[in-house]
């Protein structure tokens, strides 16, 4: 009898054998770290006794001194003019998650320094991506003479060059891909700089801002020296770790590495946030149905970042901002209300023109579901279509994550003048901010970073961009076939067990650099797959005579495919919950394959 063929949608990749350098493996003896997970820290770049104590030691000694970013003493100094001369400012952000809690800092930080400081929350189409000319009007209207930019400014030249001639100076802060920057901007703090010798390069918008927020707490400090005061400890200031809260959200919000200073930046913002927090976020999270004393970097980024991003998608990006500057828990709760309703609407938009996007594609799966593979796929995949601007983002990243390959989503931005605005996604392996620049003469505008992008660009270049940019993509010669999932160690079902989930947790927070650990996990037996709500499938997978609990979200494929008494292996990360008082293991299914069919003749890295 014929087997039913039980087909996987990726290619699984594990690590190639890693030897562990031996004092490493001494250190992590020491510290109650198995080998096997000194080798998945090891492929992640924890390669050394060195690097691992640094992964392990208290978060603030990770933190680097914020001096050492480009131009750190000119914006002290500048900022420091401004209190002296009682100047007004304006503090002018982004419309997204990075770009509005790294606004929220500076505005929070300045105003403690006394300044008369209005925050500027740009519209998606009124103003676009960078610094406007609609908002240096209104600080020419309003008397302020320095505008302090956050997650944004760095390719804003132009403005700035108008800004100096009406008077007014910029201070940018950013993190944008910095190959020139304005110059007359009086200071641009980017660590992306080419003459930057800050240490680490991955700051987001809002770490940024967080790190500048640190810088200008030296103000408050010489006046404390001056008044007699000491701080001998050389502790994070009080002030300053308040806002880190912000930086953590911001830093989740933008997928930025959780590695480095950035993973310094979650341990003591999930602290901050776990604790007593501010009467916006803690409105937002119980919206979210979230419970603030186990918060984590998923909750962050699957709930309380894409709630944020929905009010500048679908909304006024200015009620987040004022929802995250929010002094009074009532008027949090109505804001909140509003924003978890724009992020309602948000998700039925793009499941929407993400089936569209698909069709336009000749892809055959639902809006809401990993795509099957059509037996080629182009270099790169682009795709036009009668979308809101606030969501093509999510689109281009539904189809880069599910087919592994760059995608760009277009729409009109002003039709009547023959505007579009494309919103690009990759995977490793491409960079797109490259790309754009090598597209540079046929765009208007753009920005980014190499995993995601966007630009302007006149109806009547579109065609000639396409061409360019899958000859780009097609010189990056991406992997043909099924996209990869990485997989970070192979265990035996028999070996899932509670002290397994404890020893992975030790990798917490984890996120993009530090993910949390993806298993390939051999010999389980299907009990039951079925159909659940939302396009996904609930497993029972047997092992001997024990079984787990499993779901494959957004595989509602498995719900056919597999029958009881199948014999399978599994992608799948292992998670602990609690119900009842009673806890248990629940595995999160990324992908299946008959037994020994990925797993025995796995691709190695």
């Amino acid at each position: 009898m014929l087997q039913r063929m039980i087909l996987s949608s990726f290619r699984w990749r594990v690590p190639a054998n890693v030897v562990v350098d031996p004092r490493c493996r001494a250190l992590g003896a020491e510290r109650g770290i198995s080998e096997r997970l000194l080798a998945v820290l090891a492929t992640r770049g924890v390669q050394s006794a060195e690097e691992l104590s640094r992964f392990l030691a208290p978060a603030e000694e990770g933190l680097h001194d914020p001096r050492l970013l480009p131009d750190a003493e000119v914006a002290l100094q500048r900022v420091a003019l401004a209190r002296a001369s009682s100047e007004r400012v304006q503090v002018y952000g982004d419309f997204d998650a990075d770009g509005l809690t790294g606004l929220a800092i500076l505005v929070l930080a300045l105003r403690r320094l006394g300044l008369d400081v209005a925050p500027y929350v740009p519209e998606r189409l009124g103003d676009g991506h960078g610094l406007s000319r609609r908002a240096i009007e209104r600080a020419v209207a309003e008397g302020r003479t320095l505008i302090v930019t956050a997650d944004c400014g760095t390719s804003s030249a132009a403005e700035i060059d108008l800004a100096a001639e009406r008077g007014i100076d910029v201070l940018v802060t950013d993190h944008h891909h910095a190959a020139t920057w304005p110059s007359r901007a009086v200071g641009v703090v980017n660590p992306q700089r080419t003459d930057s010798v800050y240490p680490d390069h991955e700051l987001t918008g809002a770490g940024v801002a967080w790190k500048v927020a640190h810088l200008l707490s030296e103000l408050e400090a010489g006046e404390a020296r001056e008044a007699g005061e000491r701080n001998t400890s050389g502790a994070l200031p009080t002030a300053v770790r308040d806002l880190s809260d912000l930086a953590l959200i911001g830093t989740v919000a933008d997928v930025a590495p959780i590695l480095g200073e950035n993973r310094c930046i979650a341990r003591i913002g999930l602290e901050r946030l776990r604790g007593a927090a501010r009467p916006g976020l803690a409105a937002l999270m119980a919206r979210a149905g979230l419970n603030p004393e186990h918060v984590n970097l998923d909750d962050i980024g699957f709930a309380i970042a894409p709630r944020l991003n929905a009010a500048g998608r679908v909304g006024e990006a200015a009620r987040a901002e004022t929802l995250l500057l929010a002094e009074d828990r009532a008027e949090a709760d109505i804001l909140a209300a509003e924003i978890d309703a724009a992020n309602r609407e948000r998700r039925e938009l793009t499941k929407t023109a993400v089936g569209e996007a698909r069709a336009a594609l000749g892809l055959v799966a639902g809006p809401d579901t990993v795509a099957a593979l059509p037996a080629t796929l182009p270099a790169a995949l682009l795709v036009r279509g009668e979308w809101p601007v606030g969501i093509i983002g999510l689109v281009a990243g539904r189809l880069a994550e599910d087919l592994g390959r760059p995608a760009v989503v277009v729409t009109y931005a002003d039709e009547d003048a023959g505007i579009l605005r494309g919103s690009c996604r990759s995977p490793k392996g491409f960079n797109l901010a490259e790309a754009l620049i090598d597209c540079g003469d046929l765009l208007d505008r753009h920005g980014g970073h190499a995993a995601a992008a966007g630009f302007d660009i006149s109806v009547d270049r579109w065609p000639e961009f396409q061409t360019r940019f899958l000859g780009l993509a097609a010189a990056a010669d991406l992997p043909a076939g099924p996209p990869e999932l990485w997989v970070d160690m192979v265990v035996p079902a028999t070996s899932v067990d509670y002290g397994l989930v404890r020893e992975l947790a030790m990798l917490e927070p984890t996120g993009p650099g530090n993910p949390v650990p993806v298993l390939a996990v051999t010999g389980f037996r299907v009990v039951r797959a079925r159909a659940a709500a939302g396009g996904h499938t609930q497993l029972v997978l047997g092992r001997g005579r024990d079984v787990l609990d499993a779901v494959a979200f957004r595989r509602p494929d498995l719900a056919t495919m597999l029958k009881a008494g199948d014999r399978i292996d599994v992608v799948a990360r292992a998670t602990s919950r609690r119900f009842g008082g009673f806890e248990s293991i629940q595995m999160e299914v990324l992908d299946v394959a008959a037994e020994g069919t990925q797993v025995g003749g796995t691709e190695r890295a």
